[in-house]
């Protein structure tokens, strides 16, 4: 077989592992059964920047992870940088740090995203589900409802901001009882 031929078997054959690897990841049960579409458009100038994970649906990919951070940046071809770092056990623990890239899903007033961390072949939902108004905190979530991500500006909000975020879940439909707080450092 001529080395042409090879190469689209190998990687043919290569995704097809990816995917059962994939299809293996440990799922959380279903936080929300009827996830709503995003309350608002997001103006993805204003959204990007470093954002600190408070809370969250347990996941396999983010196992024991603390001091989780997610950083966006606009990329000048148009789509979104993805740096989400995360410090295994503790905040003062070994860091692991992946980087993506995402695109704005057409007529989403920019709250959907299809994100990507292992190439075109693996894409996954991130919505904007609802944010304040000044961008301090955002929930994302996506469509099958195991997945949630409580985010904010500041490692450390207030009672006041966490109980807005919350009550804000809630209103969308989710179970806040799965809800898995996430440490991070002292502000």
């Amino acid at each position: 077989m001529t080395r042409h031929r090879r190469l689209p078997l190998v990687v043919l054959s290569g995704a097809a592992l990816a995917l059962a690897a994939c299809a293996t990841l440990e799922r959380g049960p279903v936080g929300n059964p009827a996830v709503p579409q995003p309350a608002r458009t997001v103006d993805l100038n204003r959204y990007a920047g470093l954002w600190y994970e408070i809370g969250r649906y347990e996941n396999g990919f983010e196992r024991d992870c603390e001091g989780v951070t997610a950083l966006y940046t606009v990329r000048d071809d148009g789509l979104i940088g993805v740096r989400n770092s995360c410090r295994q056990g503790d905040v003062a623990g070994e860091e692991t740090i992946v980087e993506g890239r995402a695109r704005v899903v057409a007529d989403s007033g920019g709250a959907k995203l299809r994100v990507s961390f292992f190439g075109p072949f693996f894409l996954g939902n991130y919505w904007v589900l609802d944010r304040a108004e000044d961008y301090s905190w955002s929930i994302v979530g996506e469509p099958s409802g195991r997945y949630l991500w409580l985010l904010s500006r500041t490692p450390q909000p207030s009672a006041q901001v966490r109980e807005t975020i919350l009550n804000r879940t809630r209103v969308l439909g989710y179970d806040v009882s799965l809800v898995r707080p996430v440490e991070q450092p002292p502000a």
